[in-house]
This record gives structure tokens, sequence and C-alpha cells, in this order.
């Protein structure tokens, strides 16, 4: 099986993200690993390099300066196994992650992807707090999902799946391949699947670095909600709405880990959706988010 490792200027937390692979329990020798550099300005590469070096993992790497689309369908081309595991400069595998994922793939042949639970990681940081607690709750329970959005991080792909569709828009700027894939692998017959395995993923831990994140994802997702129509709910974006499933949320936050500060969740939401419409409006304005 193979592990998609796709980073960029993540030289704060490579070192651990790595270390959570080369600790899984599933046989290495079983497992490579695909390592795709978007030109890393920092010592993220160097970092990466030393650490394989010295790992027992057989390992590729490359790089690119063209967006998640295009390094992921790298990862896709280059992949020798039936799987690939999904990782995030951010994200943390605990040690069985990989092992649940696979088991999990085989007993489901009708699966195409599957993602797994986030697990709260303990941030003193107010924002990551936050942002922790929504995943921790949107995917609480597992099976299939009908129009849940999963995400790359933490997450496994049947190759023929992705193949299946011709693989990841290459085209697309900024985020949101992952939606665009799933959309199309939902729409082939595939099921999509919460799964048994857990993975943390290391948040950004203030307000600006969460605006630039979800900026991002509103630049990007002008381009496929052009291309795939209905592929956002937006009924559940409308503010209305949306503000009270916040709400409700709160509650539920509250009782996970009794601090009053969780009833701000409405205004943490708006606050990511006021980023995310700033980058769409500017994807659209300037004809930007797929060439």
């Amino acid at each position: 099986m193979t592990i998609g490792l796709c980073v960029k200027n993540v030289e704060q937390t490579i070192e651990e993200v790595l270390n959570s692979i080369l600790e899984q329990d599933f046989p290495h020798e079983l497992i490579e690993l695909i390592v795709v550099d978007g030109c890393s300005n920092d010592k993220t590469l160097l970092i990466i390099e030393v650490k394989l070096s010295k790992a027992d993992i057989k390992h590729k790497i490359f790089r690119e300066n063209s967006g998640l689309g295009w390094a992921r369908q790298i990862v896709v081309d280059n992949a020798c196994g039936e799987y690939i595991v999904w990782v995030d400069g951010d994200i943390l595998l605990l040690r069985d992650h990989v092992k649940k994922q696979v088991e999990f793939m085989e007993q489901n042949p009708n699966a195409g992807i599957g993602v797994g639970k986030h697990m709260m990681y303990n941030e003193t940081s107010l924002v990551a707090t936050m942002e922790n607690i929504e995943d921790a709750i949107e995917f609480k329970l597992g099976g299939e999902v009908r129009s849940k959005i999963l995400g790359t991080g933490g997450s496994i792909y049947r190759v023929k799946a992705i193949k299946d569709i011709g693989g990841f828009d290459e085209h697309i700027r900024g985020s949101c391949e992952d939606m665009d894939a799933e959309y199309r692998v939902r729409a082939a017959g595939w099921g999509l699947y919460v799964t048994p395995a857990t993975f943390s993923e290391l948040r950004r831990k203030t307000w600006k670095t969460l605006w630039d994140e979800y900026f991002w994802h509103g630049y990007g997702g002008h381009c496929i909600l052009h291309k795939n129509v209905g592929l956002i709910n937006r009924y559940k974006m409308f503010p209305p709405i949306a503000i009270l499933t916040e709400i409700v949320r709160s509650s539920i936050a509250y009782k996970l880990t009794h601090r009053k500060v969780m009833f701000l969740l409405p205004l943490h939401y708006t606050f990511k959706r006021i980023a995310w419409c700033m980058g769409f409006v500017k994807s659209h304005l300037g004809g930007y988010g797929h060439i």
C-alpha cells in the first residue's frame, strides 16, 4: 500500500508527522511512501530527506509548483499499492491507522474512499481547539456517508476508484481538489465511508492563519462550484440555518469539553465563512481557480 504525503512549508510540524508514519504497526515492507513537496522555501524538504535516509520504508520524493491537484495526481501516477493513505503536513496518524484503514477497505469492496475519525489533540490555542472540536463532532459516527465532505487528510483511497474517474483535476488552483474527486467518485457508484481508524490534526493557532486557510479554500471553491453544480449544499450555508447548526454544535461541544468558550463556535464559524467568501470573490473577479 502507498502513503501519499503532500506538503509545503511545514518545517514546524513535518518531523512529528513523519514520526507518526514511520511508527505505523503495518508491515513496513508492504508500505511505500511517496512525498510531493510543493517547492517549499523553508527547511521542509531537508527535514524529510534527512529523516527518510534513516527509515526502513521505501520512499520516493517529487517536487511540483502547480497546486494540490497536480501533487496528488503525482502520487496516483506513481503508486504501486492498491490503496493510498493520504497524509498532509499537519496530520498525525495513530499507530494502527494504516492497518485499520486497509482492513476496512478489504472488508468493504464497494468503498472508494474512507476517512478516519478525528481524535482531539491537546491544543493550547483557542482557535485550534475550536477547529478540532468541530471535526470531532462532524465525524463522531461511522458508516457510509451520502453528502458529507471527507477531505483527504487521514483518508484512504482505493486506487482503482480514483483512476476510474480519471484521477484528480490537475487544473484546480487553491484547494478543493479533494471535494471534486469525492464528488466524482461518489457519482461513479463507489461508497464513501467514515472508518474506525483515528488521526489527529495540528490546527491553525491564530485567527490570521485560520483566515488564510479558509480564504484559500474559498479561492479553490470558486472553481469546483462552477465545475460541479450542486457539490456544496447552499441550503446548509444559508446564514440562519448555518448559525442554528453551530448553536446546536456549541451545546454538544460544551458537553464534551465542559468549556463555556465553546459557545463562541457560531462566531468562529461566521469568521471562517467570511474568509471563504472573500477567497471565492477574489477567485471570481480574477478569473482564477481553474485553467
